[in-house]
């Protein structure tokens, strides 16, 4: 909830000048070659949404002609309604009658050096027997299935073959405890889970069967019939008579002949599950019509996709990024899409660049904290590696910091590469705020412009938009297909989630400002927009001042009760390689925000640390930092976590 005393002034000194126009080269042949052809489509989009949806969405297969385009009873949408269509079938299927039956779906790399490939031919072989292995242990259409497994091909195999089927599936991270694994499944009501024994990270074996057997143990899971497990990594595992089922020996049995299923347009495609800041976490209910649509369009152009280019978004399937950019969006086009199992750091921080350079990637989609680590580590790896293939660079998860995007730009494309920042959330389905690579110039820092047929806007507590530069609460305001049909079995949380602060508009509980140009900000989430003796300061903008000091490669700024100012900013910096924290280098950074931003801005309170708390998927844990650093004490999820040793050297400097 927005706390209504609080002024919605948000300070926005740190700028930003520099403008990146895309290249004639690259314009030349892109999807969308100019400002001129995107401004003409999404004026279109927003005039008549249904028409120009309709529109897009004949470049599905669909078994049936929807009657009608949409439906809105907020805040409940309805996309395509009596229009019946196969996420598998859009993904496979259409492209075998193609020369794209022999091209490569999946190129896929082990850290241990085993490598595979699949052309689409050969995954829909994989994905009709997987989906009749599910047929044959009872699975119908209707029914979940969660899906709890390593970065390996046979995840995407296990993905697809429950959208072929009509089975929901539930996908969930493979780092996740077996605590977490139950609350998932539970919510969820799960018939099977599919996992594997293992799978390999940092040249270790994480034990997923192990995992899910703790999440079984007793009646913990009681809608749980059958678990199905890939012999991954040949770690030794229980296997439970009658509910155990190797997945090789299931597989070994079943056709390679199935039908899909044709279902309804709003037929739930998945659930996937989101951590609240307190509460049980949210499943999030995507629809298979409005979805695939969504994560169809944005790929063909804010990627900028071509048939013979190399795409690789290095998210794990269990996030909605892995969702969206990993299989629905890139096999609906017929792309190829490269899938790594393991750490970017093992063996050493050179891999993702070995890989670039081997397998000639051209589309490369990662987050601002991967690209925040890999300028900690230094240009030697990247520069030891020939990245010449890339022709794009996208960023995802959060804000990236206007000298990360410079670093990225240069190092890692050359200064050729356009780079699309990505603004979208698990909610909203796919991207709903970025730049068309071919048309909208960049500007380092900025998510730029709206999709097709997304209107956000920035407004104050009123829901009065706010002037250029100004900051305020970014909200969506028209439905849109791909947004989230609801949160499972909890209708009432989701109109009070995300509803109700402003009635019927959807409010994504993000801050943003816009800019003269119209470009959007995103300032981070609400609670990162700290009101510090009357001044509202986005702490996304105070981090991007500490992050272009020559010596600091992270930064992550909180806020603590302050009996003068309301609240005090506490900042948490990483250092690079070589420098060392010191009061001489706190009294730096000080005046260096000062500079940037204003005196108002500087942090009362500064920690260095070797690492900072993240979640399994890269994003900085800032509601911890904020316990932290408000209390000296963590509480609440920290099952996301991925280090808990960084939280315990973090109190322990707080002590200090």
């Amino acid at each position: 909830m927005i706390a209504k005393k609080q002024s919605t002034h948000i300070e926005s000194a740190l700028s930003e000048k520099r403008v990146f126009k895309p290249s004639k080269t690259f314009s030349a042949v892109a999807n969308i070659s100019s400002l001129e052809q995107y401004e003409k489509m999404y004026k279109a989009s927003i005039a008549d949404p249904q028409k120009f949806f309709a529109k897009q969405a004949e470049e599905l297969h669909w078994f049936k002609k929807w009657k009608k385009v949409m439906s809105w009873k907020a805040p409940f949408a309805e996309w395509f309604v009596g229009g019946k269509i196969n996420a598998s079938y859009n993904c496979l299927d259409r492209h075998l009658d193609s020369a794209r039956r022999n091209k490569a779906a999946i190129i896929f790399e082990g850290e241990f050096g085993d490598e595979r490939t699949l052309t689409y031919q050969q995954l829909h072989r994989e994905v009709c027997k997987a989906a009749n292995m599910l047929i044959s242990l009872g699975a119908t259409s209707g029914d979940r299935i969660a899906i709890y497994m390593g970065m390996t091909p046979e995840l995407v195999v296990a993905v697809l073959a429950c959208a072929r089927i009509g089975a929901t599936h539930s996908v969930i991270f493979g780092g996740f405890s077996a605590e977490a694994i139950r609350d998932r499944v539970n919510d969820a009501e799960a018939k099977i889970i599919i996992t594997a024994d293992g799978t390999f990270r940092r040249g270790s074996v994480i034990e997923l069967k192990k995992n899910v057997d703790n999440a079984l143990l007793g009646t913990g899971c009681p809608t749980v019939e059958k678990v199905i497990v890939l012999k991954r990594t040949g770690t030794e595992v229980m296997m439970s008579s009658g509910r155990d089922h190797w997945w090789q020996e299931l597989m070994s049995e079943a056709s390679a002949t199935n039908e899909c299923v044709a279902l309804d347009s709003e037929h739930p495609l998945f659930i996937l599950y989101t951590s609240g800041t307190t509460g049980k976490p949210k499943g999030i209910v995507h629809s298979t019509g409005g979805y695939l649509l969504g994560a169809y369009l944005t790929t063909k152009y804010i990627f900028d996709m071509k048939d013979e280019d190399i795409f690789w978004c290095t998210a794990d399937v269990g996030w909605v990024t892995g969702h969206s950019y990993v299989i629905y969006g890139p096999l609906s086009n017929g792309a190829t899409i490269m899938m790594y199992e393991g750490a970017p750091n093992f063996p050493d921080f050179g891999r993702f660049w070995d890989i670039i350079e081997r397998r000639k990637i051209s589309i490369f989609y990662t987050a601002p904290t991967a690209i925040r680590a890999f300028i900690r580590a230094g240009d030697e790896f990247p520069k030891r590696h020939d990245l010449s293939s890339l022709r794009l660079l996208g960023t995802v998860g959060e804000p990236i910091n206007p000298e990360a995007w410079m670093w990225y730009q240069k190092i890692i494309g050359g200064g050729k590469c356009p780079i699309t920042d990505t603004w979208w959330q698990t909610e909203t389905g796919a991207i709903m705020i970025a730049s068309i690579p071919g048309a909208i110039a960049t500007k380092p820092g900025s998510a730029t412009l709206p999709f097709f047929g997304i209107q956000p806007e920035v407004v104050n507590k009123e829901g009065v938009k706010v002037k250029a530069n100004e900051g305020g609460f970014l909200l969506i305001k028209k439905p849109w297909p791909w947004m989230l049909r609801g949160i499972y079995k909890d209708p009432e949380r989701f109109k009070m989630q995300y509803f109700t602060e402003f009635p019927n508009i959807y409010f994504t509980g993000d801050g943003a400002r816009q800019d003269k140009d119209g470009y959007f900000w995103i300032m981070g989430r609400v609670d990162d927009v700290i009101n510090v003796s009357g001044h509202r300061i986005g702490t996304m903008e105070v981090e991007s001042a500490l992050v272009s000091f020559s010596s600091v490669a992270e930064a992550a700024v909180v806020g603590r009760p302050d009996e003068i100012k309301g609240s005090a900013l506490v900042a948490f910096v990483t250092l690079k390689s070589g420098s060392i924290g010191s009061e001489e280098v706190k009294s730096q950074l000080r005046e260096h925000v000062a500079k940037e931003i204003g005196s108002f801005a500087k942090p009362d309170d500064i920690h260095f640390s070797d690492a900072l708390p993240k979640t399994r998927s890269g994003k900085i844990m800032r509601r911890l930092l904020r316990e932290l650093a408000s209390t000296g004490n963590v509480k609440g999820d920290t099952t996301t976590l991925e280090d808990f040793s960084v939280l315990e050297k973090l109190r322990q400097t707080e002590e200090e």
